[in-house]
Formats: structure tokens, sequence, C-alpha cells
């Protein structure tokens, strides 16, 4: 485990070595815009569109990069996670395309859709009660009692360098940028995301976006330390998360600029907007960032402006729902 002061010093350089390892595994996806969404906000948007990214989110970056640097002892032991499910599915998916066992825990309440796909790729689900249990005690136990190796979904610098690899490929199509929305739940993302746009474009401002129901992040970024909640009540299952991971804080400590949040009635209008306007199917998690600039939560009028799409892994009935 690396100590707070080598935390604070996860480099771009690491970022740039993620992706040559997950190049040509992982998917380049496409950057989309959209006129209306432009003419809505005055600004010129850029989504970064990881609902496209194999196992549906941006998650299989980070993964996919974590274990490519198992030893081969680790390989023969496996990896065991703990996730609500894109971390899961992208463990699980990555494992079996390095041919290693996966073992990963899950909330009984997670999506039937991600359950199924991380069964589906050759994975062990093992479910626990996110409400009365703690994942990370479950996690550390397991591990112990297997020997297998332990990659939290987001507090690991290999997980974190994979996930900056989506906004170096958005900045390397779209050039410089005058702010970056990054949904936020563990600070995976927003942490990998920093580094690159503060590398690539400076001067960007680096926005994470949370959840009314779960603005830990904000609470932590405001007071500088981490701050734990309950479980948040919120439609953005991704982030349904206690706190930042350590690794993730003192990145987005150093690095960001302002964390906002949005409601779920806010998240639900930018998954019709996805929809109707843009013809994709996109999960509430992964709205987050859209929802800021649509509403107008941060200011973007005149300005060139990013927006990571973290996935898609919705299932259709819930998807109806939430949009009838």
């Amino acid at each position: 485990m690396l100590n707070m002061i080598d935390m604070a010093q996860l480099q771009f350089s690491e970022v740039v070595q993620a992706a040559a390892r997950i190049k040509g595994v992982a998917h380049r996806t496409p950057v989309l815009t959209s006129r209306t969404a432009d003419r809505l906000t005055g600004a010129q948007l850029f989504f970064k569109c990881e609902n496209f990214q194999r196992s549906g989110a941006f998650k299989f970056r980070g993964a996919y990069n974590a274990l490519s640097k198992f030893t081969d002892a680790q390989r023969r032991a496996g990896v065991l996670t703990y996730s609500s499910g894109n971390h899961a599915q992208a463990i699980a998916l990555s494992a079996s395309l390095l041919g290693m066992a996966a073992a990963i825990i899950m909330p009984h309440d997670a999506p039937a859709l991600k359950v199924a796909a991380t069964k589906g790729y050759g994975a062990e689900v093992i479910v626990y009660d996110r409400y009365t249990e703690n994942r990370e005690e479950i996690g550390r136990r397991l591990a112990q009692q297997r020997g297998m190796t332990l990659i939290p979904p987001y507090d690991h610098p290999d997980v974190i360098c994979g996930q900056g690899t989506a906004v170096m490929e958005l900045i390397d199509e779209v050039g410089q940028l005058d702010a970056l929305l990054v949904c936020l739940g563990g600070g995976g993302l927003l942490a990998g995301s920093a580094l690159a746009a503060a590398a690539l474009s400076p001067g960007c401002r680096i926005i994470g976006v949370e959840p009314e129901a779960g603005n830990d992040g904000q609470q932590s970024l405001r007071s500088g330390a981490v701050v734990h909640i309950a479980v948040p009540d919120t439609i953005a299952d991704g982030a349904m998360v206690t706190h930042l991971g350590a690794h993730n804080f003192a990145v987005i400590e150093r690095a960001v600029d302002d964390i906002v949040t949005v409601s779920d009635a806010q998240l639900v209008a930018a998954m019709q907007f996805f929809a109707e306007r843009m013809k994709m199917m996109v999960e509430p998690t992964g709205c987050l960032g859209a929802a800021a600039a649509l509403n107008g939560v941060v200011p973007v009028e005149g300005k060139r402006v990013g927006i990571v799409v973290s996935g898609g892994n919705v299932d259709l009935a819930r998807f109806a729902r939430l949009v009838a």
C-alpha cells in the first residue's frame, strides 16, 4: 500500500503507460456532439461515450490495466473485487481475457442486468447486503482466505491510471478544453481524468458531478479530508458509495477545481435527452456530467466542454420506468 505522500504523486506518465497496456484491447470510444445540446447550453459540448466501451462502461480500462500487471503467481490464484456492477463486469471480462479466475462481491440489490453480465463473463458472484454488511471487510477476508489479489473498484493506482485514458483520448481528439465534467462515485474516473486533463489541457477547469443524495466527494473536497456518509438513496447506482478512496482523494484534492451535485430528476431528464436526441442509452450514473451542463449547474456558456458519459448498463425495464 502506498503511503499518502506516494499517493499524492501519481503522475500523467502512468496514464500514458496504462494507455499502452490497454491499446488494442479496450475500445477507443467515440466522441459525439449535439447541436441541440450546444444550443441549450450556449457551449460546445464533447461527449466521450464510454457507454460504448467493452462491458458497457469506462471501468474496463482500469480493470484491464490492473490485471495485465499481475505476476504469473497472481494470475494462477485469480482476482477478487467488490462492485455494484460496472467494475464487476470489467474485472470479470478482463480476467476472462487474461485466463484467470475472478470472484465478485455484489450487493443483493445490484441491477439484474449487471449481475447476469458478470456471471456471463465467467466470474463467481458472491452476494452481500450493502446496508448491513461492509464489502471492504468481506473482500479483505475472502482475498486472504483464497489467496486472491484484491483489486478494489476505485481506490487503486492502476485502476485510476487506466480510467484516465478516456480523457487522454478525448483531448487528443478534440483539443484543448475550458472545462471537463466527470461523473463521481468513488473517484477513480475523476482522479484519472484529472491527471490527464491537467497535463494535456492546462487551464481546463476539472469538475466532478455527484448525485445530490451522495455528496460525500463535495464534502470531502471542501473540508480537506475524506468524509463518510450513509449509503445514498439515488437512482445513480454506480455512485451509491459512502466515501472516496484514499488514493483518489489525494489526486482530487490537488487537481480538481470543484465538485457539484445534480438531482435524480435531472438525471432522468438527461437520460431522456440522450435517448431522444442522441439515440443512445445511458445509465443514470453516466448522465451526471451531462445533467450538470444541461441544467446550468455548471456555467458553460461560450466554453468548450468535455463530458465523460461513464456507462450504459441499465436494463430495458428499468430504463423504461425511469424515462416514462
